[in-house]
């Protein structure tokens, strides 16, 4: 063959070779997902279901680790901003009701409502007028009633006369108050205890006024002239953005963004005694027990010893997890002077067997260092500016919700990620799997074990991807079904073409019930076993070829076994 001939029949050959790959590699990237789940250990990773509200959606969805939707509620309003799941099933959520107002200011609410499972409106109650807006968190007590954030205007007249620099003072200001609401109809409720940064004021500005004085000698009061915000003349000055309730401690933890601080108070006092400085378990009144991330605010510090930058989600371990009693925290690090990154930080607070937090005069609040922190391996590919959460989970790892970009992902504790998901729900709808997402924030999300007692009892084994056109999954929840690692039963012929044969243990005479379950979630066969002991017959001949998984269910256990389709 002529040497011009071999060349062309190379070139040929190279051409279709690089074509090939052309298109697997076209193909494999297509098929690496962008949406919902986007990855899935079998191993180290919490069993439960993960509770979400999309910031510019009225619905809030339930989903497993799979990311299938096991349930989902429906409000007339947007978050305004978080959601929880309470032990009865329903959820208590805020609602978004647009206060022109408050519109500025950044996550904006004024409703609570408590949606019942079958979605039905239980308790609705508004904390939105001309004065006030609730906004970003609210937290339902063990007694049935709810703490929620509130802003509470001030005229400028009522800010100057409380010593605030006229330099520094906007037409209204907006302070923060606490109140806990005892719902008492479908509509109404009452306010049965109340805190306002504005009875807890200090400043040395104006010697004329009661509350002039040396901010390092009041560290249990607020700075009224700190105005750290970009903008001194905005109307909202602290802009706390989480709570939490300690019912051991009888302490509240509010997370103040702008002054880059976490503050504690103490709850066990009256409403009256909330006012001053002195009454309660604490003695203290309703002056702050504990602050820490920013010394500078009460003058016991520089820049170099300030610890928080922009922070979220500020709450304390519950009892029974890992680190319980100890303060997690995503720091947000929107602040930070040489790089921009995030991390969830672990402080242990220097607290005393009565719920007294210790410090030395004249320095700042410890801890000096963090208890534990994670941040990425290279810090700047980790950085949510606002919104975002991180939870302590049951088996110790932790939850992250990145909250701008709508990403969650659960972390072992030597920082291996076991488990990645992306809210595919944004300000445009519902994402098409494979298609690029932006405006999908999410404020915050919660996992619930799937012992958590609000569900129970409840249809959670079906459900499937939220995302429109969502690629085929073999992943398999342990809500869902567990893999058994055992030889208890034994499943034939697998590959299948017809009938498949399920041997179930001679040790127990517990009925059965199968459910084979295609890559979607979907449930294609459902069928009680034929005998308690011995052999079972689940006729596949209809089904058509693929993967499957082969739930087993009895009163005691799930387990799931993997099935292969051939025809």
């Amino acid at each position: 063959m002529p040497i011009a001939q071999q060349l062309v029949g190379a070139l040929r050959l190279c051409l279709i070779a690089l074509t090939t790959i052309f298109y697997l590699a076209e193909n494999l990237s297509a098929q690496q997902p962008t949406v919902g789940l986007l990855e899935y250990s079998q191993e180290n990773q919490q069993d439960g279901y993960v509770l979400f509200a999309p910031i510019f959606s009225t619905t809030t969805y339930l989903i497993d680790k799979c990311g299938n939707q096991v349930h989902s509620w429906e409000s007339k309003y947007k978050p305004g901003l978080s959601v929880y799941l309470l032990p009865d099933g329903s959820i208590l959520r805020a609602g978004n009701v647009n206060n022109p107002l408050f519109a500025l200011g950044g996550g904006a609410g004024g409703i609570i409502e408590k949606i019942g499972w079958d979605g039905t409106l239980l308790w609705s109650y508004r904390i939105s007028d001309e004065t006030m807006c609730q906004h970003h968190d609210i937290r339902p007590m063990p007694n049935g009633n709810v703490l929620a954030i509130v802003w509470e205007a001030k005229t400028y007249e009522e800010v100057i006369e409380a010593g605030r620099d006229s330099a520094k003072t906007a037409k209204i200001g907006w302070f923060e108050k606490i109140v806990e609401i005892e719902p008492t109809g479908l509509t109404t409720g009452k306010v049965v205890w109340q805190w306002s940064v504005w009875d807890h004021l200090i400043q040395d500005y104006d010697q004329e006024n009661s509350n002039y004085g040396a901010i390092a000698d009041a560290p249990g009061r607020i700075n009224m002239n700190y105005i750290p915000s970009a903008n001194p003349n905005s109307s909202e000055w602290i802009h706390s953005n989480s709570i939490d309730y300690n019912l051991e401690l009888d302490q509240i933890l509010i997370s103040a963004y702008n002054f880059n601080e976490i503050w504690i108070i103490d709850h066990s006092t009256t409403t009256q005694e909330a006012t001053s400085n002195s009454g309660g378990k604490y003695g203290k009144g309703g002056d702050l027990l504990y602050r820490w991330g920013n010394p500078i605010a009460y003058n016991r510090g520089t820049e170099t010893d300030r610890k928080l930058f922009g922070q979220h989600s500020a709450h304390w371990i519950p009892t029974g997890l890992t680190d319980a009693g100890k303060i997690i925290i995503f720091n947000n690090g929107a602040s930070r002077n040489q790089m921009k990154y995030s991390s969830i930080d672990i402080i242990e607070p220097p607290i005393d067997a009565y719920g007294n937090y210790t410090f030395e005069s004249n320095k700042p609040f410890a801890p000096d260092k963090l208890y534990w922190t994670y941040a990425d391996e290279i810090p700047i590919s980790f950085f949510a500016p606002n919104y975002s959460g991180a939870q302590r989970l049951p088996n110790g790892n932790t939850l992250i919700c990145s909250g701008p970009t709508g990403f969650f992902c659960e972390i072992t504790p030597n920082n291996q990620k076991v488990w990645q998901y992306k809210n595919p729900v944004s300000i445009v709808g519902i994402a098409k799997q494979g298609s690029s997402i932006a405006g999908n924030s999410v404020f915050r999300a919660e996992l619930y074990p799937s012992d958590f007692q609000g569900l129970a009892g409840r249809d959670i084994s079906q459900g499937k991807p939220i995302e429109l056109d969502p690629y085929s999954s073999l992943c398999t929840t342990s809500s869902v079904a567990t893999e058994d690692k055992t030889n208890d039963y034994l499943i034939f012929p697998n590959p299948v073409e017809d009938f498949l044969q399920v041997r179930c243990p001679e040790n127990n005479s517990q009925y059965r019930e199968f459910s084979l379950i295609n890559s979607l979630g979907n449930i294609v066969i459902n069928q009680m076993a034929s005998s308690n002991a011995g052999f079972s017959t689940i006729n596949v001949s209809d089904i058509p070829a693929g993967m499957y998984a082969l739930k087993i269910t009895n009163h005691s256990n799930t387990i799931v076994k993997k099935v292969v389709i051939m025809k």
